[in-house]
């Protein structure tokens, strides 16, 4: 196939998926909701698209997954992708074997989260983890050589999406019940909010040799201040599992 043809097929592919999804979603019942909503917990203006009680929690969350976005898409894997094209000449084949590894050892690393929660709770889960892998992604362009990039990514993927269930988990916890599919929604859109404006600055950095790496050093220094802010604001707030864990020992 030629190029053009090739990325159009990936493109359609992505569609499909996109509308085979849809579809088994809509099979879902209304058992996946939360039962028995009070009264005056539906969405109305005066109480900010269902969120009531949690209102304080959710926009803080918010506020700090929009920063975490942010940075996170100055290396998005066709950013990180471009990079290694640019820096050492690989080409599409190769990038396709590291980027297919790297997102194994993200799966695998996401299975591991729940454990790792079970025994240090689900902030820490989130920021313990998030740390070295910032640190790792700051030192994938100061590599030397594409093997020691590549062996410095994949280190970083075996770690990188532990933060993802528990960060879920913990959003899910902290709210009311009747509160949940509206704080998963607002935060959602702030992660969402966050990642659409950084590949902007991204072009310009991209447009100038000298600054390719930058991106590395920008998504990695944000995300550590996000994970430093995190940790700061909700260590002490615990879901109540935690909290009646703690308890018992």
């Amino acid at each position: 196939m030629t190029p053009v043809a090739s990325y159009r097929a990936v493109v359609l592919v992505y569609a499909a998926l996109g509308i085979l999804l849809a579809l088994v979603f809509m099979r879902l019942s209304a058992l996946v909701e939360v039962g028995g909503v009070p009264d005056g917990a539906v969405s109305s203006p005066g109480n900010m698209l269902g969120i009531t009680r949690s209102r304080n929690i959710v926009l803080r969350l918010s506020g700090l997954f929009a920063l975490d976005s942010f940075a996170g898409g100055f290396v998005v894997q066709s950013f990180a992708a471009y990079w290694f094209y640019l820096r050492f000449g690989a080409e599409p084949a190769m990038l396709g074997a590291i980027f297919f590894w790297a997102n194994v050892f993200a799966g695998f690393s996401a299975l591991v989260a729940s454990r790792l929660a079970a025994r240090v709770g689900l902030v820490r889960t989130m920021v313990f983890t998030h740390l070295p892998s910032n640190v790792l992604l700051i030192l994938v362009p100061l590599m030397p050589s594409l093997s020691l990039a590549v062996l410095v990514l994949l280190l970083r993927f075996s770690i990188s999406q532990m933060d993802v269930p528990a960060r879920q988990s913990y959003i899910m916890a902290v709210v009311p019940a009747e509160e949940r599919s509206a704080a998963g929604g607002f935060t959602g859109v702030a992660r969402t909010t966050g990642a659409a404006i950084s590949p902007l600055f991204v072009g310009f950095l991209f447009a100038k040799p000298s600054l390719i790496s930058a991106p590395f050093f920008i998504a990695g220094t944000l995300k550590i201040v996000y994970d430093l802010l995190l940790y700061k604001a909700f260590v002490a707030i615990q879901p109540p599992e935690e909290q009646s864990r703690d308890t018992e020992v």
